[in-house]
């Protein structure tokens, strides 16, 4: 068999218990959606989640990601089997570790942000790469944020924040902040060149310049945000400001790193009647060291591909790394080196 080598995708933005939801959840919105997907995530034990994230995870190495952030806030035990099934699949893993001071379930919450700091240097001393991970301006006020800021600021680590996904979201932030998401999430230190804000699809100019400003990030999970009417990454904006992309699978829906480039290039294309919006080298690096970048890791498994896939038929070989994301599926993938 011929093939090719490359590296291995990198899932910046993983909810493994929602991959049982597929199919499943269907729902007016958003929100409704949510109530759905909650229900689902209170019913998850450190059996089932070892279990199941284990398969997930495998079939994230057989579609390419080979390594993934799991954006966690099932609770600690929860955490700890989080990291076994990813020693069990073998795939390169950080655990962003969810602070939640109020909504979502009672299960997801810390009685303070003491208390979830505490929680974060019990995994870290349990040998588990660890990341920050505010769930949100709607899930954590002000001084929290504050707190969470300056102690990813203190030890250098990755700080994942939902935000701007919804209008709502927005609105409510406004009417609480008089802020915008990330302008909150700016003057409460939460932005640094260790930021990686998930989603952005409502983001408006002065917000992404925020991002350039502070050098953060934005991971884009392209077909969750389409499953769930999310909108669309403003991606030509995004571009032009020079701010860093990682792609994630979020929900889970899908598990397919080329299907998730593909849609960022698609969505490009349709918001600037253009083609080739991001190059082929710029996706590459999107799907790959970019999400690695935003999870602090620096090595990860490469990936080989089957050249004689017959989706490839036919394709010259200086036109092939091209044709992977224009017209391929992740079964293009062979195996994991």
């Amino acid at each position: 068999m011929s093939t090719l080598q490359l590296p291995g995708f990198v899932n910046t933005h993983s909810h493994a218990f929602q991959r049982a939801l597929r199919g499943q959840a269907a729902a007016a919105d958003f929100w409704a959606w949510r109530e759905g997907m909650l229900a689902e995530a209170d019913r998850q034990t450190p059996e089932l989640v070892r279990s199941s994230y284990s398969e997930t995870y495998r079939e994230m190495l057989a579609a390419g990601f080979t390594a993934v952030g799991e954006f966690h806030y099932l609770g600690v035990p929860e955490a700890h089997a989080v990291a076994a099934a990813a020693a069990d699949a073998g795939i390169a893993f950080v655990l962003l570790h969810v602070a939640y001071a109020r909504g979502g379930l009672a299960r997801s919450r810390q009685e303070s942000v003491a208390a979830y700091l505490a929680e974060v240097e019990a995994l870290r001393a349990a040998g588990i790469a660890v990341g920050l991970a505010p769930h949100s301006v709607r899930a954590c006020p002000a001084d929290w944020l504050v707190e969470i800021g300056r102690y990813a600021a203190a030890e250098g680590l990755p700080l994942h924040v939902h935000a701007d996904e919804q209008p709502r979201e927005i609105e409510e932030c406004r009417a609480e902040h008089g802020w915008r998401p990330i302008e909150l999430l700016a003057r409460t230190g939460c932005l640094t060149e260790r930021t990686t804000v998930i989603h952005g699809t409502h983001a408006d100019g002065a917000e992404l310049d925020l991002l350039a400003e502070h050098g953060s990030a934005i991971c884009a999970c392209l077909t969750t945000e389409a499953d769930l009417g999310d909108g669309f990454l403003p991606a030509e904006r995004v571009l032009h400001r020079g701010i860093a992309l990682s792609i994630g699978s979020d929900s889970n829906v899908r598990i397919d790193p080329l299907e998730e480039l593909r849609e960022l290039e698609g969505i490009a294309r349709r918001q600037t009647g253009k083609r080739g919006v991001f190059s082929t080298d710029a996706l590459y690096e999107i799907g790959s060291t970019s999400g690695a970048r935003a999870l602090g890791i620096e090595t990860w498994p490469s990936i080989e591909i089957d050249l004689g896939h017959p989706s490839l038929a036919g394709v010259e070989p200086e036109h092939v790394r091209a044709a992977l994301i224009a017209g391929c599926g992740a079964d293009v993938v062979v195996s994991v080196t």
